[in-house]
């Protein structure tokens, strides 16, 4: 029942409901927290005949918060990663990841170790509903005080909060959360990378906006999901005039020059009437031979062709690769490029209506995980659409909005159709389960634990399923578990003008107390850029433990009283870098002779 209101009227918000109704874009989300305050500038604008001086326009997307989440993505952070065997699977095998923790700082943390190197990145971002995205950031300190009031910190001071359709900064909240987290997953990419991104009508204007801006608006696609496509599943959001059947996915590219995807057609060999041809050379009047696409092709019967072609060499390579180049009848005639004639036979339709909707990627969800529901998960058809066009057998894929791991899932599935090496790296925040859920129930006490829990079921469901096929037993269903912590350094490790001499004796070791050496040697890979998924094996070097990775590339040891003839034994083993404690060494003096030995092996040494 509604209760009076008993206060008097607001009449500046009467006024502004008011301009809205006349001058809609007028109206807009502000930073201190109103949901709706008058842009005055563009009100002067509509109420004049001449242009009105003031900022200087320009085509862009705009938000409070934007310069704010800009500087938080390029923020560095003292964090690492700490293993933990316990949850994981097959952890000395596995090449797979799973890494729990807040996906920003995971996304820094992963800068230098797979910086190029991801082939694809497909995420399913919490929507903009008006319910609730919790998300960790620290780009609103204007309204410190009210959340640590509230509760809606964390012990860092990053946000912890719902972000209702009342909020005044309802939009902004969101694209101050999406944009640093997009701006470092494009680092990740390959230079033929794709980033696949789920998302429907509340915000698909806006990301389509800001991955514009990141990627370029070249590199930017979008096709449209049928969420339907298995029948009506009763919760479609209904409005008063259409009911909603999609969902889209916004496809960005490193480089979209150099991405082909697979085709749903035969190879046109044999086809030459089913299609036309184009001129690839540039024509005779603009050749310019110091163009960087002036180079030679030669033809399948050892004709050179070097012209100033109208495409860059990785286009043509790609280009010839699909069968998409025509020599001629004979192979000898100078090359073009074909143009098949009937498109939807070549390449997949931007609407996706035959890959299932919600209640197949429920159903996925339960085959496994029947104790407990979850949201909404993507049908691993959908996400094994986006891996397998990709041309990825052995690639590394990224999801960074892990959710119910329906991304884990897709990988091991297609993996075990194909034959496929592809691994897989998912980050989830361990945001908390409702304690009125079945989830929590059933022990899941966070999202982590559920995506785990089906990491683990599917793998096993998927090799039960295909005992019969050669090759089944080689399939990783595996996952390393890697959590962000703080560093495992002291602090006053990195501030030695803060040490008095009162608290000395503490100081004797730099690294935290209750820290493994697995701990440490997980460090090692961030600052080096050695992959996280590589084989570690521990051996004994003259009565030391020695931890060797990579196939002998990296050598760590983490013991005491080091000395030469230690390190003389170890270079036997031929490591390319090494790391040992900086109070390992016996004395002072071996620290020097040890540097010395392994300079002059040519291995290069690092301390922590």
């Amino acid at each position: 029942m509604e209760k009076l209101d008993l206060t008097t009227p607001n009449i500046t918000d009467e006024n502004v409901q008011k301009i809205a109704e006349l001058f809609p874009n007028c109206v807009t989300e502000a930073d201190n927290g109103k949901t709706q305050v008058v842009d005055f500038d563009l009100l002067k604008q509509e109420l004049s005949d001449n242009i009105v001086e003031g900022n200087k326009e320009r085509y862009q997307l705009t938000w409070p918060g934007k310069a704010e989440s800009l500087v938080t993505a390029n923020m560095p952070i003292n964090k690492t990663l700490r293993p933990n065997r316990e949850e994981s699977k097959d952890f000395d095998n596995t090449e797979n990841l799973y890494i729990e923790g807040d996906n920003l700082e995971v996304l820094k943390l992963l800068q230098e170790t797979y910086l190029g190197k991801v082939k694809i990145i497909y995420i399913d971002p919490p929507y903009n509903t008006g319910k609730d995205f919790v998300y960790k950031d620290n780009f609103t300190q204007d309204k410190a005080e009210y959340d640590a009031e509230s509760g809606n910190v964390d012990e860092e001071g990053g946000r912890l909060v719902s972000n209702y359709d009342s909020n005044g900064r309802y939009h902004s909240d969101w694209l101050s959360m999406m944009y640093p987290r997009l701006k470092l997953a494009r680092n990740l990419l390959k230079d033929d990378g794709v980033i696949f991104i789920s998302i429907d009508d509340n915000e698909e204007h806006n990301i389509r906006k800001i991955c514009n801006e990141i990627f370029g608006e070249k590199n930017v696609d979008m096709l449209i999901w049928n969420k339907e496509a298995e029948g009506k599943s009763g919760t479609l959001k209904q409005t008063s005039r259409f009911r909603s059947i999609h969902e889209y996915v916004v496809i960005c590219y490193k480089n979209k020059s150099m991405v082909y995807f697979d085709k749903i057609s035969e190879p046109l060999k044999g086809r030459e009437n089913e299609f036309q041809t184009a001129n690839l050379a540039v024509n005779e009047q603009q050749q310019n031979n110091t163009h960087d696409n002036f180079y030679q092709i030669t033809s399948p019967n050892g004709i050179v062709w070097e012209k100033h072609w109208k495409v860059s060499r990785a286009e043509f390579d790609n280009l010839n690769a699909d069968e998409l180049i025509y020599w001629g009848n004979r192979g000898d005639s100078q090359p073009r490029r074909i143009l098949p004639t009937d498109h939807r036979r070549m390449v997949y339709s931007t609407s996706i209506i035959e890959k299932g909707g919600t209640t197949i990627g429920r159903k996925d969800y339960e085959m496994v995980m029947p104790e407990g529901t979850f949201s909404y998960p993507k049908p691993i058809s959908l996400i094994g659409q986006m891996i397998t066009i990709s041309k990825s057998k052995n690639e590394t894929v990224l999801d960074f909005f892990g959710g119910s791991s329906s991304t884990a899932h897709a990988i091991m599935q297609v993996n075990s159709i194909d034959n496929g090496n592809r691994k897989f790296i998912l980050v989830q925040i361990p945001e908390t389960t409702d304690e009125k859920s079945e989830a929590y129930k059933a022990g899941y006490k966070n999202i982590a634990e559920i995506g785990k829990e089906r990491i683990r079921r599917a793998g096993e469901k998927i090799k039960e399923d295909n005992a019969d096929k050669d090759g089944i037993d080689e399939l990783d269903i595996g996952f390393r578990v890697l959590k962000v912590d703080s560093s495992n350094m002291k602090d006053v490790y990195f501030t030695p003008d803060n040490t008095q001499q009162s608290n000395l004796f503490d100081l004797a070791s730099n690294i935290k107390d209750g820290r493994t050496d697995e701990d440490l040697l997980f460090m090692v890979p961030l600052d080096w850029g050695i992959d996280l998924s590589v084989k570690i094996e521990r051996r004994e070097v003259a009565g030391k433990t020695v931890y060797f990775a990579d196939d002998d590339y990296l050598a760590a040891c983490f013991e005491d009283n080091l000395d030469e003839d230690f390190v003389k034994a170890l270079v036997k083993e031929r490591p390319r870098k090494v790391v040992l404690r900086d109070s390992g060494f016996a004395s002072s003096s071996v620290k020097i002779n040890v540097g010395q030995i392994l300079n002059q092996s040519s291995i290069e040494i690092k301390v922590i």
